[in-house]
């Protein structure tokens, strides 16, 4: 069949935002125990509740009934949410962080008690009838939260019993094989986990309390993720020391590498709970590693040194768990939404046990990812993924170059993969190209890669953005008339930033981003609270240069129209952050839109919310680039346009 031609952004879409809502959801905390899987389903029809799902003799099953919600909120970004025992599943419920306990098929009941108190990060400790875990203690008022380790006894109704405490954060506590050793991380404002944190071990008395602790390894300048023991009692972890995060076994007082390499073992530990390596016997494991944005398992053999890659029909692979001859992980790919698949090692054979996406989509639609490098300030190099416009029913006119979406990535300590996301689809089935940038700061190039943001956030991360743009600009494929940057939470800050100080980028869409980094230092949560001092200063030291970096103080140079999406019950950057931005861009006479969505947090889980975004978006641009929508969506007013 001929294909139709039509302008670039205005083709119609089998990737509609129904399809979007319907079919996605999200998959982690893959886990395999007891002889089962189990693994977490976050659920936009159920209104973004996580549900904790069983596999086991070829059944799934829903672990939590109707109204239950396995979600922590510790460090606000959560994870760690639940521990699955034998008949017995502990899991932290959203709605009250209480730690509930439900024993087969009873109604589950609390193990903590009532209050401002959260839980998460669990290890059993069966033997004494405990389990472990991390607590963010809110009681104390007029204060940041206290973070500690505790030990909560499985059939009581208290806070735990404290460990250790004095740290501003903990994570990954860890019991030996045997009981008697526990291993803990540690870490202290202003760093933040990838900055560096310290891996503790200590005795556990005959009582349960704790021996006076002994540091393993890390510090100011070094990034522990991971503590695990190996079957033979020997303690595990990734370190950052070399400038990558790579593997280390703990061995007569030191530290041994498994295999150096200049790749990723780990990654930025927002969420508690990730994992990257496991053990298949006591001398060989599994591992992840990321390379030039691209994850790879392989097999490490401690005894004769070796590393050997395990081929993959995927491209990102995270939350990796392994029981004998038995491996479990999330897996993506250009061609993949993500699922929980499970790997029998001998074999090599992959099941995939649930799919984050149950709708098919013709490929013919769907646009495969190009990774680039290009130039960028500083002689240096910046990295992405590149999407082509593609749909097999339209071509635009020859000579007219796309419309181009610079999409930021949040963190910004994180880092964007080339796996199939309907979202990013959604635009280049209707004729959009669309640039994901890792930019200098960016997870999985080394920790010196990582540091590039260090004092320079609102700035290199704008760089590399808008160089990504004008490499394909250069290239001839994109419209530099019709140039839009993205993005949410931190990658909302970097679009704002773009907006006020460059001339490239000619609308942007901004989802809970930051526009007053001064205001934003006093008013979110303990986690992040001096994230800022390695990213921008310290503050108020560096006040003036807050100032300088915050988008609402450069109104002068903000003249392209934009549009804000914030939930009203977001801690960590809260609704005052788009409000401010959106007054002073409508009191300027700047075009500017703004959609606020009550019981959303940080980041939109609910369908009708998610549905909302995609199209009001995809409205916006077609009134500011001005081109015919062919199917009707949902309007959005705009502010200080004229016809």
């Amino acid at each position: 069949m001929a294909r139709q031609t039509a302008p670039y952004g205005s083709w119609h879409s089998p990737i509609t935002s129904d399809l979007i809502v319907r079919s996605g959801i999200g998959l982690g905390e893959a886990r395999l125990a007891e002889g089962a899987a189990f693994w977490l389903e976050t659920r936009p029809d159920e209104g973004g509740r996580s549900v904790v799902v069983r596999l086991r003799d070829g059944a799934a099953e829903d672990l939590l009934p109707a109204g239950w919600n396995a979600r922590t909120m510790v460090h606000e970004y959560g994870g760690g949410s639940y521990l699955a025992l034998p008949d017995l599943l502990l899991f932290a419920n959203f709605e009250d962080q209480r730690l509930y306990r439900r024993d087969g098929l009873a109604a589950p009941r609390p193990v903590t008690a009532e209050g401002t108190v959260r839980y998460a990060d669990f290890e059993p400790d069966l033997d004494r009838g405990r389990v472990l875990c991390v607590r963010e203690d809110h009681r104390p008022v007029g204060s940041q939260a206290v973070n500690s380790i505790v030990a909560i006894d499985v059939q009581g109704d208290t806070y735990g019993t404290v460990l250790t405490e004095g740290r501003d954060f903990y994570a990954a506590p860890r019991l030996s094989p045997d009981g008697r050793t526990l291993a803990w991380l540690a870490w202290d404002h202003p760093n933040m986990p990838w900055d560096g944190t310290e891996l503790y071990v200590a005795e556990v008395l005959g009582d349960g309390t704790l021996a006076p602790a002994q540091r393993v390894a890390g510090g100011q300048e070094e990034s522990i993720l991971q503590p695990t023991w190996s079957p033979d009692g020997h303690l595990y972890f990734a370190s950052d020391r070399t400038g990558f995060w790579n593997l280390y076994a703990w061995r007569d007082g030191e530290a041994v590498p498994l295999h150096p390499m200049a790749a990723e073992f780990g990654r930025p530990q927002w969420r508690f709970g990730m994992s990257s390596f496991g053990f298949r016997s006591a001398r060989h494991l599994l591992c992840v590693y990321d390379l030039e944005g691209v994850s790879h398992l392989a097999e490490i053999d401690e005894e004769k040194g070796t590393l050997t890659e395990i081929p993959l029909p995927y491209t990102a692979i995270a939350g990796l768990s392994v029981a004998g001859d038995r491996a479990l992980f999330v897996g993506g790919s250009p061609a993949d939404p993500g699922a929980v698949v499970e790997l029998d090692i001998p074999s090599g054979r992959l099941a995939v046990l649930r799919s984050a996406s149950d709708v098919s989509v013709d490929e013919s639609y769907i646009s495969a990812p190009e990774a680039i490098a290009f130039p960028t300030a500083g002689q240096e190099t910046a990295y992405a993924f590149y999407y082509p416009p593609r749909n097999c029913d339209y071509e635009a006119a020859a000579g007219e170059r796309p419309p181009l979406i610079v999409m930021s990535h949040g963190g910004p300590t994180s880092s964007t993969s080339a796996v199939l996301d309907l979202h990013v689809q959604y635009w280049t089935s209707r004729g959009f190209a669309v640039v994901d940038v890792n930019y200098r700061g960016s997870s999985g190039y080394g920790r010196a890669y990582r540091d590039r943001l260090k004092g320079n956030w609102g700035l290199v991360d704008v760089e590399d953005c808008e160089a990504a743009a004008l490499h394909l600009i250069h290239q001839g494929k994109a419209d530099p008339q019709r140039v839009a940057i993205r993005g949410g939470s931190a990658g909302g800050y970097t679009t704002l930033a773009a907006l006020s100080t460059r001339d490239t980028f000619k609308a942007g869409a901004s989802l809970f981003g930051i526009g007053d980094l001064e205001v934003f230092t006093g008013d979110t949560h303990k986690f992040e609270s001096r994230y800022m001092d390695s990213l921008v200063g310290p503050y108020p030291q560096q006040k003036e240069v807050y100032r300088e970096r915050s988008p609402i103080r450069h109104l002068d140079g903000f003249r392209s129209p934009c549009i804000f999406f914030q939930g009203l019950d977001d801690k960590i950057v809260p609704p005052n952050q788009a409000e401010l931005m959106v007054r002073a861009l409508r009191d300027k006479g700047v075009p500017v839109a703004y959609i606020a969505y009550p019981g959303e947090g940080h980041g939109f889980r609910k369908a009708e919310n998610i549905r909302r975004t995609l199209e009001a978006e995809l409205y916006f641009y077609s009134r500011i680039f001005r081109f015919e929508l062919p199917d009707p969506v949902a309007g959005v007013e705009i502010a200080n346009l004229g016809g």
